[in-house]
């Protein structure tokens, strides 16, 4: 799987957010840009993107997956 695919499906199922993937075969990084998203708890932020994942986690396609979240302002910022 690339990070590409995830990427891209991601952004496809949460409108408005921005997703930057790193990785490639089972393992990716996400940066989630979303004020939707960021608004809600850690928990409830990461259970949105692992309801989207679990099929292809479930088939072995990805194996690890670590997220971080940002607000549109805050990605900004970092420069």
């Amino acid at each position: 799987m690339q990070a590409v695919e995830v990427k891209n499906f991601l952004e496809e199922k949460i409108p408005g957010a921005q997703v930057e993937v790193e990785g490639e075969g089972c393992n990716f990084q996400l940066n989630v840009i979303s004020d939707e998203l960021a608004a809600f708890s850690p928990v409830k932020r990461q259970q949105q993107i692992y309801a989207h994942l679990n099929p292809w986690i479930a088939d072995g396609s990805i194996h690890a997956v670590t997220m971080k979240f940002f607000r549109r302002n805050d990605w900004l910022a970092r420069g």
